[in-house]
């Protein structure tokens, strides 16, 4: 039995394709009940982790999700963090560009989106209204609420266990950046009992989400430990989608023979393009007048 789409059980060899289980792992067989997939497990157990495998590869080398856009001039977001801001009012990610154009024209501290006056984190109502926003399961919010309680900021106790809580509640909604989040917790050994293995896993599941500094961190991993097939294969993603830092290992691997003359120069290519596309005389303008406002690296 190869295919999910098998009217057998494979155990029993019961038909019946509706009532059939398919194996969650592999997508290779189904089962009449529990039961009958114990029983199967142990001639199952190679072909499905094998399988299982496969699939979850196929997940962590796809080409990352479209980068959010600004909602005011459409163009994606920078990849480093000067280079956008959420805010707390409206529940949007704004642009360099965009928050400097609007300040710099009237002057006001308004929010460029929503027009409220500006709120930030060293306000007390900065914090409830964040906590206002993660009830009601933005992600974003969670997000920072998260950082402030992991770091004992902003009036808020600092509490490991609720920051890591509310990362992972974040990340399930859809936060790469809070799975990268937790990973760091892992790796700094702020999770008790934690490892690498851990720290490796949320790394994987930002890298999944489109966090390129968890996919460059996966590059250094599989380099480190000698699996330089899987090392060119996430550093020429997170290039790809923009991130400097992962041209140089992608550089001394075409130096050292690793990868092809025709393969570098696609990494350089499409790193070109996707800085191309964020690029705009507006957020040049607000680099250009505050460092904090830098959006490339």
């Amino acid at each position: 039995m190869s295919t999910a789409d098998t009217s057998e059980c494979a155990a029993c060899g019961k038909e019946g394709s509706n009532g059939l289980r398919t194996c969650t792992a592999c997508k290779l067989v189904k089962y009449c009940n529990v039961t009958c997939q114990k029983s199967h497990r142990p001639k199952h157990k190679k072909e499905c982790k094998k399988r299982a495998a496969e699939l979850f590869d196929e997940a962590l080398f796809k080409q990352p999700p479209p980068r959010e856009e600004c909602p005011i001039c459409f163009l994606p977001l920078p990849l480093i963090g000067s280079g956008s801001m959420y805010r707390v009012c409206c529940g949007k990610t704004l642009c360099c560009g965009c928050i400097h154009a609007v300040a710099e024209k009237d002057g006001r501290c308004l929010c460029p989106f929503c027009r409220a006056p500006e709120c930030t984190a060293a306000d007390g109502e900065w914090v409830e209204l964040v906590k206002k926003r993660a009830e009601k399961n933005d992600f974003d919010a969670m997000n920072n609420l998260a950082y402030f309680h992991a770091k004992g900021e902003c009036g808020l106790t600092k509490d490991s266990g609720k920051a890591l809580s509310l990362w992972l509640r974040s990340g399930k909604l859809g936060c790469a950046e809070a799975y990268y989040n937790v990973a760091t917790e892992y790796y700094t050994g702020q999770v008790p009992g934690g490892n690498m293995l851990n720290t490796k896993h949320y790394w994987e599941l930002a890298a999944m989400g489109g966090d390129t500094m968890a996919r460059d961190n996966l590059g250094i991993f599989e380099r480190n430990v000698g699996n330089i097939d899987r090392a060119v294969k996430h550093f020429t993603i997170a290039a790809g989608d923009g991130y400097e830092t992962s041209l140089k290992p992608m550089r001394d691997f075409f130096k050292n023979g690793l990868v092809t003359k025709d393969d570098f120069e696609k990494v350089l290519r499409a790193h070109k393009e996707s800085i191309d596309e964020i690029r705009s005389d507006q957020r040049d303008k607000a680099a250009a007048s505050c460092d904090r406002f830098r959006y490339i690296k």
